[in-house]
Parts: C-alpha cells; sequence; structure tokens
C-alpha cells in the first residue's frame, strides 16, 4: 500500500490539489486535533474514575483515528465518479449491519438503545457509518433524477425510507433526522420540483409525530427542552447542568482542564454533550472561535460546490457539508437548549469510533469533491494522429475553403 494512504501529512501530491482542496485537508487535521484536545480534558476525570488510568478513552479515540485517517486518505486518492459507482453497494451492505443491530442476540443495547454491534473488544454504530454512503447515492439518485425510470427511482426512494425507519426503529431519532435532512438537502440543491420537496418534508414530519407520539421518552424530551426547570432532578436534569457549565464559561472561559461540571454533575460529558465543557473551558471567545471554524470550513466547501461543473459532485459537497457543518450545529443547539435533548455526537469532538469513521469519510469525500475542480477545469487535448490530419484542418481554416 502507498504510504500515501497511510499517513496524510506526507502526502507529496498535495501541492497539485486546488487552493480549496489544500484549505478544507488543514482544515479538516486543525478540526480533528482540537476535537483530541477537547476530549481530553472532558473524558480524563471520567476515566480515571472508572478505569484507573485518565488516557482510556483518548487512546480508543486515538485508534479509531488511525482507522479514520486510512478511509480518509483512500477516498481523496479515489476518483469521485469511482466512488458514485460503489455507493450503492456500500449502503446495502451497512443497511444490513443496521438491520443486525435489532437481532437481540447480536445488538447490545446502551440506555434503552440498541444501536451497536460488537466487533471484538470495541463497538461500533452502523448507523453513523451510514450517512456518507447516503451522501454518495443520494447525490447519485437526486442528481440523476430526469435520466432515471421511475422504478428506479422509486427502488432508491423505498431503500432511504427504509434506512430511516430501522434507524427510527433502535430507537434513533435524532440519526434519523439527521439522515434525512441530508437526502432532503441534497435533493433541494439538485433543482427537485418543490411539490416532491414539500411532499416529504410533511411526510418527514409526520414520522416524527408518530414517533414521538409513540416513544413515551421521546415525549417526555420535548416536555422538559421546553421547560426543564419542571423537573431539574429528572428530565431537566442534563439541560440545566449543560447550561450551567455554558454560563459558568463566561467571556475568556475556566481554562483548558479547569471545568467543575465534567467532575461532578454534568453526564455523557465527553459524547452529546462535549461542547458544554468547550464552552466552560474556553468561555464565549472560544466558541466564537469554534464557530468561526466552522463557518470557514461550510464557506470554503459552498466555493468548491459552486465552482464544480458536474452536478453529482456539487451535490457530494452539499451532502459532506451538512454532515459535518450541520450536525455540529445541531449538537451545538442541543447543548444550548435550542433544541431538545438527544443523543448526537458533535463531529471529530464527541468520543466514538464509528463517528469518528464517518466524520472523516465525509470530510474525504469533500476533499475529494475540491480536488476535482482541477481535472474539470484542466483542457484535455483532442488526439491528433499523423500531419495529414494536421495538413486538412490547416487548409479547412483558410478563407474561402
Amino acid at each position: 500500500m502507498n504510504v500515501t494512504h497511510i499517513v496524510p501529512w506526507i502526502d507529496p501530491t498535495v501541492s497539485q490539489w486546488s487552493a480549496e482542496a489544500r484549505w478544507l485537508r488543514w482544515l479538516t487535521f486543525l478540526w480533528l486535533g482540537i476535537g483530541l484536545l477537547v476530549l481530553f480534558s472532558a473524558s480524563y476525570s471520567v476515566s480515571i474514575a472508572e478505569r484507573g488510568y485518565g488516557l482510556h478513552y483518548v487512546l480508543i479515540q486515538m485508534l479509531w483515528v488511525g482507522v479514520g485517517l486510512v478511509v480518509f486518505n483512500r477516498i481523496v486518492h479515489t476518483s469521485l465518479d469511482q466512488l458514485l459507482k460503489l455507493s450503492g453497494t456500500v449502503l446495502l451492505i451497512v443497511l444490513g449491519l443496521v438491520c443486525l443491530t435489532l437481532i437481540p442476540a447480536l445488538g447490545v443495547t446502551v440506555n434503552g438503545a440498541t444501536r451497536w454491534l460488537p466487533l471484538g473488544p470495541f463497538m461500533i454504530q452502523p448507523s453513523e457509518l451510514i450517512k456518507p454512503c447516503l451522501v454518495l447515492q443520494g447525490a447519485r439518485l437526486f442528481g440523476r433524477w430526469h435520466q432515471l425510470s421511475w422504478r428506479t427511482r422509486l427502488t432508491w426512494l423505498s431503500i432511504f425510507v427504509t434506512v430511516l425507519a430501522v434507524i427510527l426503529v433502535q430507537p434513533n431519532l435524532s440519526t434519523a433526522a439527521v439522515c434525512g435532512l441530508t437526502l432532503w438537502l441534497i435533493a433541494l440543491a439538485s433543482g427537485m420540483p418543490y411539490r416532491y420537496i414539500t411532499m416529504t418534508a410533511l411526510g418527514g414530519s409526520m414520522a416524527a409525530v408518530v414517533s414521538v407520539s409513540i416513544k413515551t421518552y421521546q415525549r417526555q424530551r420535548i416536555v422538559s427542552f421546553l421547560n426543564p426547570w419542571a423537573d431539574p432532578g429528572n428530565q431537566g436534569y442534563q439541560l440545566i447542568q449543560s447550561l450551567l457549565a455554558i454560563g459558568s464559561g463566561g467571556l475568556w472561559g475556566q481554562g483548558f482542564g479547569l471545568s467543575q461540571q465534567k467532575l461532578y454533575s454534568l453526564p455523557i460529558q465527553y459524547t452529546d454533550f462535549i461542547f458544554a465543557v468547550f464552552a466552560e473551558e474556553f468561555g464565549f471567545m472560544g466558541c466564537l472561535v469554534l464557530l468561526l471554524l466552522l463557518a470557514v470550513y461550510a464557506s470554503t466547501a459552498m466555493v468548491v460546490a459552486l465552482r464544480l461543473t458536474q452536478p453529482l459532485h456539487q451535490l457530494v459537497a452539499v451532502g459532506a457539508t451538512v454532515v459535518l457543518v450541520g450536525q455540529s450545529l445541531l449538537n451545538m443547539g442541543v447543548a444550548t437548549g435550542v433544541l431538545p435533548t438527544t443523543g448526537l455526537p458533535f463531529p471529530m469532538l464527541s468520543y466514538g469510533g464509528s463517528s469518528m469513521v464517518a466524520s472523516l469519510a465525509a470530510a474525504a469525500l469533500l476533499v475529494r469533491a475540491a480536488r476535482e475542480i482541477n481535472l474539470e477545469t484542466t483542457p484535455v487535448p483532442l488526439p491528433l494522429q499523423g500531419r495529414s490530419r494536421l495538413r486538412l484542418i490547416d487548409q479547412a481554416s483558410r478563407p474561402g475553403l
């Protein structure tokens, strides 16, 4: 295997990439580095209490980072058209893994949700791994919508609905919402007729209402989100502690590693509520810097989408941006009480191997899309064989002929 597919920092081909691809590559590494530092701070005390040493979660995360970087570099060095051709097969394989979580003998249940499959000493979450697959296959379907028969359209729409339904059954409303929103925005960006877009939005909203009506705990979360202080010791506890952590950060924060809420009060502080730890330690100014990073990342991604000429490549850039930046904003919304409390990781910050690999794969799709800019704008010379053809062209270009 080429060493550049394992160690991304020594890739000699980077100088040939477009400026946007280089920017996105280093912004991804910066985001990843910040995430490992924040995870170290958020998990250290819990790791000592549970495992006896403070680096347990960080070391496991770094192992998954290594796996994710191999995937990252393989995608970056593979043609986007080739990735699009493989996306359908890979999506069906990962969908099969998602379905396996529903089998009692295989699926692992944590906190009432069966989302994981055992992989030796580790666990994988297939519903996270399916996100970059949905980006590719969504772009492939909606980007070629007018060229496909209704049979092909309905087949893949049924597969997408199956993906969302199986994830809802786990239950995992937040991941289903992110996947559905990603597909919906890809369809919107593709120029789909507004009547289809509106019908899909209404259908998704109805599915969410049905899910909330059936699942009592989801209904309780919405009620506690509207007024967490009505039940501060139970349903509203997570959000209240998150708000206390964010408010304690003040303007400049308590300092790296000095969060107090993570020690005693804030639950799942190294996964779903890791942003609250970040806000407490780095304060309002640190949150602005993080938002600036997301804004620069999203702006660069949109420049890539605008500069690309092939519609499918543009839609891949849009979908990958939604998975990374959109999900980050949703996580921040949950931590700040803008959205109902739900289990949604912060890409490349929250602890979780499947989320890390999926996030790096989505970032790689974005970088690969940016690399396609040079390939699409480079003129391809026409093959001219022999001097006779040159003479014919010269004669045809003379006036009067």
